[in-house]
């Protein structure tokens, strides 16, 4: 049977991380202060008169915002730990994926041979395991240990958009027999930009789970063991327990390496 290689992009130069990291910090504080001006003026009015069921789903869902927003920021996205310079590719290494085989590929960056899904991210110098994708929102790479918060964060702040846009929404038209006021402003400022994050954020919460549910990502697109059938899907049910709820495991990548690969490897002039 033919060796199967995952796509991997040519070894790149670490690129600058200052810019990436005040976006990030930059973005933060932008939730912060939208959601302080919405407490601070639509909300405040609403219970002012009552309608205490606004401000506290809107402030949990805040609160769970800013956990998972700031969790994502500082998470172990799967950093395999690099390995020697005094190594090199001497060896082909295989592992076998539901009666797939992949040759692994040699990371110059990291001086170890990556295991299936595993790449290096140009941005943060890194190899990820079961890597999806870089995210310049929280200027961090979303991989095998912080998919679960990535998933999180994109569904609470789905919720979260959506409970204010309502609630700007509902105290217009509570207040739109009274007199324009500062309070209308700041209502109309907030509900704009949670409008218009609203949908792609939506869309992209359908778009996570559809591939979490046929078990692809983001970083791989239409790749040759894709092709006929993916040999990492393992049913719908068992690819979200595996994404979501499974133990993370260990990521001493030598002991994967002694376990996984020690039976596999093969000479170069074999393959």
């Amino acid at each position: 049977m033919p060796l199967l290689k995952e796509p991997h992009p040519p070894p790149q130069a670490p690129r600058p991380w200052i810019l990436p990291s005040l976006f990030a910090a930059f973005n933060v504080m932008l939730l912060v202060l939208f959601s302080g001006l919405f407490f601070a003026f639509p909300c405040r009015w609403l219970a002012q008169n009552g309608e205490w069921a606004f401000p506290i789903i809107t402030g949990l869902l805040f609160v769970l915002t800013f956990f998972s927003l700031i969790s994502l920021n500082f998470s172990d996205p799967g950093i395999l730990h690099r390995g020697s310079k005094e190594q090199g590719p001497m060896m082909v290494h295989v592992v076998w994926v539901n009666h797939r085989a992949f040759r692994l590929q040699w990371c110059q960056q990291c001086c170890f041979y990556r295991p299936p899904r595993t790449y290096h991210c140009p941005w943060c110098n890194i190899c990820v395991e079961d890597f999806d994708h870089h995210c310049m929102w929280v200027n961090n790479c979303i991989g095998h240990r912080n998919f679960r918060f990535f998933m999180l964060l994109v569904l609470s702040l789905c919720l979260y958009l959506g409970t204010i846009l309502v609630t700007c929404l509902i105290f217009l038209l509570r207040t739109s027999h009274l007199p324009f006021s500062t309070d209308k402003v700041v209502a109309v400022v907030v509900a704009v930009p949670a409008a218009g994050f609203l949908v792609p954020l939506f869309l992209l919460l359908l778009i996570q789970a559809v591939s979490v549910s046929a078990a692809e990502r983001s970083h791989e697109g239409k790749c040759r063991y894709l092709q006929e059938y993916n040999p990492f899907d393992r049913g719908c049910a068992s690819n979200w327990y595996l994404a979501i709820c499974a133990p993370l495991g260990p990521k001493d990548t030598t002991a994967w390496m002694r376990l996984a690969l020690a039976p596999c490897r093969i000479k170069p002039w074999d393959v």
